[in-house]
């Protein structure tokens, strides 16, 4: 069987992550961010991609960012995820 990799191209956006004051994920604004930027034409999003959330986020949060928002986007356009870290 041969796979069919998506070109990436065009309007690549490194998204922040919404969260609310006390630094937990706001996964309801998250899921509008995505839906928001697909509807805007955007051609592909990074996920926890240089936008800080690494030095904020647990591993745990940082995973489920990332699967969220593959979830929302649903290969619709494609996904990439920030592997950032404040770590060696």
């Amino acid at each position: 069987m041969t796979q069919h990799a998506q070109t990436i191209q065009g309007s690549i956006v490194a998204i922040v992550t919404p969260m609310f004051e006390d630094g937990s994920v706001d996964w309801k604004g998250l899921e509008k961010l995505v839906e928001w930027h697909i509807e805007q034409g955007t051609n592909s999003i990074v996920a926890v991609g240089t936008t800080g959330e690494a030095s904020t986020l647990s591993m745990a949060e940082h995973t489920q960012v990332i699967k969220e928002v593959i979830r929302v986007a649903n290969k619709r356009i494609p996904i990439i995820a920030g592997t950032g870290a404040n770590s060696t």
